[in-house]
């Protein structure tokens, strides 16, 4: 593929990459400034972004240290002014991140406020351990969750709770986010990652194509469906996967004596 991104290839020196086969996992890697989000862990985002465009695979995102991340780096956000903001700097590699093909598990440690949690939130899957602290603070310096925060947690955790987060600057527990839903697990941090590559192995087990259209249609907005899904369907009942799966399933039926729906052969 011309101009295709070879991670292999790159030099990466905010994140650590690791390639396989139906996978990549990125660490956020500032462990000096709690994996702060600056313009070359962005950057560097982008690139990662690029390739599983490309080639599309789950991505599990995690950070390193302890913490996942602490937020954008104040040092250069300081610094920013309207023209900056306006070019939607981190909003951006979120929302890119959001509409990757295939999903995205963020791993949670320690830490994760700010643009870190906003990096969170384009997520679709959300594991933490017992240390994580999730919020945004952003209203305690001046300034607003411009990066995803103000609509997307709405949509996460309901109006209550994102304004306790966004307008209070609550800090949730791991136990908190638990119960409002805005990660599914809490793992010893020992056991996070193997959690996160468990939960995707899961969808590995899934058809590819299937997931990836999932996805699409599950985010589509309200007024295209039923017609979006009709059409999705279309296009996966015409996939030699849904012939073969579905063969399968029923050879397993028919190799344990029982028919399609279940019940036992007379």
């Amino acid at each position: 593929m011309p101009g295709a991104v070879d991670l292999a290839a790159e030099t990466f020196s905010a994140l650590l990459v690791e390639e396989r086969a139906d996978r990549v996992v990125v660490l956020l890697n500032r462990p000096e400034v709690r994996n702060a989000i600056d313009q070359q862990m962005v950057d560097e985002l982008h690139v990662v972004c690029t390739a599983l465009e490309q080639n599309p695979r789950i991505l599990v995102i995690a950070g390193t240290d302890g913490v996942f991340a602490s937020g954008a780096d104040i040092r250069q956000l300081r610094e920013r002014r309207r023209d900056d903001a306006l070019q939607g700097i981190n909003s951006t590699i979120f929302i890119r991140i959001a509409k990757l093909p295939m999903p995205v598990i963020a791993a949670l440690d320690g830490y994760c406020l700010g643009g870190g949690a906003e990096l969170a939130y384009a997520a679709d899957f959300r594991i933490g351990t017992p240390s994580v602290r999730i919020g945004n603070p952003e209203t305690g310096l001046g300034i607003l969750a411009a990066a995803g925060a103000g609509w997307r947690l709405k949509e996460l955790v309901g109006e209550p709770v994102a304004k306790q987060i966004l307008l209070a600057g609550r800090v949730l527990g791991a136990e908190e986010a638990l119960a409002v839903n805005l990660i599914s697990g809490i793992h010893d941090t020992a056991d996070l990652m193997a959690a996160a590559h468990s939960l995707a192995d899961r969808i590995g087990r899934q058809d590819p194509l299937a997931v990836r259209i999932t996805k699409q249609v599950f985010h589509a907005p309200a007024e295209a469906h039923p017609l979006i899904d009709q059409l999705a369907q279309g296009i996966l009942f015409e996939s030699q996967a849904k012939f073969d799966r579905m063969q399968a399933f029923l050879d397993t039926k028919a190799a344990r004596g029982t028919q399609p729906g279940g019940k036992k052969d007379s």
